[in-house]
């Protein structure tokens, strides 16, 4: 086999040619992407909430049950018929606007990866000499050791290098940026749903007109987890998801995965089971147990004691503070 080290890509280089762009192919062959993420959430949703009505029916996991079924049937003041109407109404209204925004998204295309990459190693070769130079190593000097040590093939006319700085570009593109898109999805969901929710507590036009119908579930369950007015539906869920994917700048691909995992979080918050080998449980504070507390009558009335004890705590300090000003 020959090397070529003299036509190696390098954040130093000229940038790769584009031949040819053509449509990303979808990740499932009978189905497009923009179809795929709009089916994941609905079907994550049911068939994960099917799993827990299926463990609920066979008692099983009992002992982490945080309510009996008799408490189901007696504590909630809505149907479980009207529940799921209720549902599908939202996800036929969450269907539409993620359709909508698929499809005004432009097309996701292929062929300049490299490119692409090239534009990554530019940007993070200096970072990577500086790293080195820092640290006392001959930035030439090293990366000839490694060029000798690394081996380069020609696949048809494309030139796939092994060159440290382009292997930590391509890393950057494939995998770390994504999942930097992915945990800003997140973070900016998390992040309107909390003062959403909590503006829904607070202001009483809120709280009667939109969100107390969600706490008519005093003792949630799987399927319930998306039972709400609508229009609470509309801003906190549909639209903090949408808003999230814009922002985030992900890919339609990253989408189905945000999407997905956003509705699997949704379904295990109201499962109404403590489950010591929940990995979501066991990782976030804010779990099934956490949310059943919430929908409880005292939950919220204790919820809305610590907002008033914090608020009163500030007003204090602050007070405080002006007083030795």
């Amino acid at each position: 086999m020959n090397y070529n080290y003299t036509t190696m890509p390098s954040s130093y280089g000229p940038p790769p040619v584009i031949t040819k762009l053509q449509p990303a192919p979808p990740l499932l062959p009978f189905m497009s992407d923009i179809a795929l993420s709009c089916a994941v959430p609905p079907v994550v949703y049911w068939v994960l909430s099917t799993a827990f009505h299926y463990i609920d029916t066979n008692n099983f996991f009992e002992k982490y049950r945080l309510h009996t079924p008799e408490e189901v049937l007696k504590r909630n003041h809505v149907s479980k018929r009207e529940v799921l109407r209720e549902v599908i109404i939202q996800q036929i209204l969450q269907f539409f606007v993620g359709f909508a925004l698929a499809v005004l998204d432009p097309p996701e295309m292929i062929g300049a990866e490299n490119l692409h990459v090239w534009n990554i190693s530019q940007r993070i070769g200096w970072v990577y000499n500086t790293v080195l130079l820092l640290v006392g190593v001959n930035a030439t000097g090293f990366n000839t050791k490694m060029a000798s040590s690394l081996m380069q093939y020609e696949i048809g006319r494309q030139i796939v290098s092994t060159d440290i700085r382009w292997k930590l570009a391509e890393a950057l593109y494939w995998y770390i940026i994504p999942v930097m898109r992915l945990g800003l999805a997140i973070f900016i969901l998390d992040t309107w749903q909390y003062f959403w929710h909590r503006a829904m507590h607070q202001v009483p036009y809120l709280y009667r007109t939109l969100h107390s119908r969600h706490h008519r579930l005093y003792v949630p369950y799987a399927f319930g987890a998306l039972y709400n007015h609508p229009i609470e539906g509309l801003i906190l869920d549909t639209s903090g998801a949408g808003l999230a994917y814009l922002l985030s700048g992900m890919s339609l691909k990253g989408s189905i995965v945000f999407f997905g995992l956003s509705t699997i979080k949704t379904v295990d918050d109201h499962c109404g089971y403590k489950l010591p080998f929940d990995p979501l449980q066991l990782i976030f504070h804010n779990n099934a147990e956490y949310h059943d507390i919430h929908h409880q009558g005292w939950g919220v009335k204790v919820c809305e004691k610590i907002t008033k004890i914090n608020s009163f705590k500030l007003t204090i300090t602050r007070t405080t503070f002006h007083n030795h000003s």
